[in-house]
């Protein structure tokens, strides 16, 4: 991933543009319901955009980047990030267009969910959930509801129809109007001010293995027909939500069969929510950001060193890349995802510093990355509160002994007395040792780790690849 200077300048021009027309209720949508997601830096983001544009027009006049800054009184990295999340979520869709002297943006601001689409979405009212809680979610979701109007039955519908109250118009006026009818439509390149409804997150079908899902299915339990557009996009979405495989989604799919053979997506969503609650002790996915965040990142320069070029790396690939590429390519299992996972939701660890753990444990620990030992060292770095990837490996260089004591109690308690034999292989930005006792350790070697550093030095040169 890019930097942000690589993206933006402050001298860089952009004009707000609104998809629709945008209400005056969408303040407290985005204010109740997104902000817990997004965070107050992207609200005030988006609420500033907003104010650029006059009221009832769909264009602001052209500003510059530095100007928005100083609106803010934020550094652009950060009005960088915050734009990606509000990319993320659907509500700015950006265009750039670039010229020999100049670069322009166009920042499109797009309307929120209206409260039954948000609390009906299937993956942002689940996130909010997890967000806030039981109690705050129902009071939320009793502030956008209610009453319904009383029934039918207990009053009598009165209302006029169109043909009790007008008539058809005489031959002459309809001639007029065939005459002007070329007026009645909007100029060329002009449209005219309404507003379209805002869609739900969508994560992209091609993510998900339908053949392999198709493959596990039998015909006559679930025809094909039954995985119809809707179905397919739901699907997607359940996986990316509750991190489901398709071998997992098949079962949830047999479940979700009506008498008709048609999968229900109600049912379906009800049965992925309940066996992601069973697989995690009652608890709700929550939003985590797939690579380090941009103002979190402190190798903003072009790397020049093999450290450096690591650094870059481990804050721009997502910890499951860095996590198959320290196992030779070999994907985690479901149990080292739900690691990875609670290491990030859990114990609010960034991804940069849990790339640095995943690579620090895998090749330390001969490639094992036990539930219990990862976490221990995860609550360490969560209470020293540790956001960078320098500061993690700066820990983790300070505090091998303490980790690797960790390690050898859990040895000692499996192997009776036996005196365990180490053989440690470490990440190469762990070259500068600061504990002498570590380095006092005997080492053992052999050609097979000989072979396995050559190997790790050869990946760590390929990281750009």
């Amino acid at each position: 991933m890019a930097q942000h200077w690589q993206e933006i300048l402050p001298i860089d021009r952009y004009v707000v543009a609104s998809e629709g027309l945008l209400h005056e209720y969408d303040r407290k949508v985005l204010t109740f319901l997104y902000q817990p997601l997004i965070g107050s830096t992207c609200l005030s983001l988006y609420m500033t955009l907003w104010a650029e544009l006059e009221e009832n027009r769909l264009w602001s006049e052209s500003s510059t980047h530095h100007l928005l800054m100083n609106l803010m009184g934020m550094n652009l990295r950060d009005i960088y990030e915050a734009r990606l999340k509000l990319e993320g979520i659907g509500l700015v869709k950006t265009y750039v267009k670039t010229g020999d002297d100049e670069r322009s943006f166009i920042y499109e601001l797009h309307p929120p969910l209206n409260p039954e689409q948000f609390f009906s979405d299937g993956m942002l009212n689940i996130y909010l959930f997890r967000k806030i809680g039981k109690n705050h979610f129902a009071r939320l979701k009793r502030f956008f509801t209610d009453q319904q109007k009383p029934k039918e039955n207990e009053f009598q519908d009165v209302t006029k129809a169109f043909q009790d109250v007008y008539t058809s118009a005489t031959l002459g006026s309809m001639q007029y109007l065939q005459d002007v009818a070329g007026e009645l439509k909007a100029e060329d390149e002009e449209q005219f001010i309404g507003r379209h409804e805002q869609k739900g997150i969508q994560i992209d079908v091609d993510t998900f293995d339908f053949g392999l899902l198709m493959a596990g299915l039998n015909e006559s339990l679930v025809p094909k027909k039954a995985l119809t557009k809707k179905v397919k996009e739901v699907i997607s979405n359940l996986s990316f939500l509750y991190n489901i495989n398709p071998i997992e989604m098949k079962n949830l799919i047999l479940d979700a069969i009506d008498p008709n053979n048609d999968i229900d997506v109600e049912d379906l969503r009800k049965a992925a929510r309940n066996w992601y609650q069973f697989e995690n002790n009652e608890q709700y996915p929550s939003l985590v950001e797939r690579t380090q965040p941009p103002r979190y990142r402190v190798q903003a320069e072009e790397p020049k060193t093999q450290e450096e070029l690591l650094v870059r790396s481990l804050e721009t690939t997502s910890p499951i890349r860095v996590f198959k590429d320290a196992s030779h390519g070999i994907e985690p299992s479901e149990t080292e995802l739900k690691i990875i996972e609670d290491m990030m939701s859990k114990k609010k660890l960034l991804p940069g510093v849990v790339n640095v753990l995943i690579q620090y444990v895998l090749l330390k620990a001969d490639s094992k990355f036990t539930k219990n030992y990862v976490e221990q060292i995860a609550s360490h770095w969560a209470r020293k509160e540790v956001k960078t990837v320098k500061e993690a490996m700066e820990l983790a260089r300070s505090e091998h002994s303490k980790y690797l004591s960790w390690n050898e109690e859990k040895k000692t308690r499996k192997s009776s007395n036996k005196k365990p034999i180490r053989t440690e292989l470490l990440p190469d930005w762990f070259d500068k040792e600061t504990n002498k006792a570590t380095e006092e350790q005997p080492k053992e070697k052999s050609p097979d780790i000989e072979a396995r550093k050559r190997e790790i030095e050869e990946m760590l040169k390929a990281i750009d690849d």
